[in-house]
């Protein structure tokens, strides 16, 4: 892997910790001095919009698969929920920056507005199958998106820790996922 590359994925993993983290502490976890990481970053912000554009393409390419892979929205939604625990902390990256402010000049990019038109499609599906009284109707969207966002963290950590399998990871998660906002069967 690329030396960039390798800050990048460290970066990743310990801005999702601890979004304050130092540039140093960076560094250290991906075993380069704060030079050599200067070398590439010529300063936190440019590190966590690398980051941050870094995500944006994987979870995009990880989004319309999972999208394209069924026509049916229930297997679409399951699909989608894998695709993010597949990604992993680097989905909670994402989205955690997503949730700060402070990256408007990101927000303007081609990619992220790219991104943004595949995401609202995916949203997409939720009313669909609200509609359809699959999915609870009392539910909101920004609900069913914070409840997605917390099974990926659940599973994130539960795999970190050692205290789920990691072939039974993906099934519980889709469990938990889906009978909370009322999928059954």
């Amino acid at each position: 892997m690329n030396k960039d590359k390798v800050i990048l994925y460290h970066a990743i993993s310990v801005l999702n910790e601890d979004f304050s983290a130092s540039v140093e502490k960076i560094a250290n976890a991906a075993q380069v001095n704060k030079r050599t990481l200067y070398r590439y970053y010529k300063d936190r912000d440019t590190l966590i919009s690398a980051c941050y554009a870094n995500m944006l393409d994987t979870w995009y390419e990880a989004m319309l698969a999972a999208y394209n892979g069924d026509a049916h929205p229930i297997k679409q939604l399951e699909q989608m929920l894998y695709a993010a625990i597949d990604c992993g902390v680097k989905y909670l990256f994402l989205s955690a920056v997503e949730s700060k402010d402070g990256n408007n000049d990101i927000h303007r990019t081609e990619k992220f507005i790219a991104y943004e038109k595949a995401r609202d499609k995916w949203f997409g599906i939720i009313p669909e199958l609200q509609e359809k009284n699959v999915i609870d109707r009392q539910l909101s969207g920004p609900w069913i998106r914070l409840l997605f966002v917390n099974t990926v963290r659940t599973s994130v950590q539960a795999l970190k820790a050692g205290d789920v399998a990691q072939n039974d990871l993906k099934r519980l998660a889709w469990l938990c996922f889906s009978r909370s906002i009322g999928i059954t069967g």
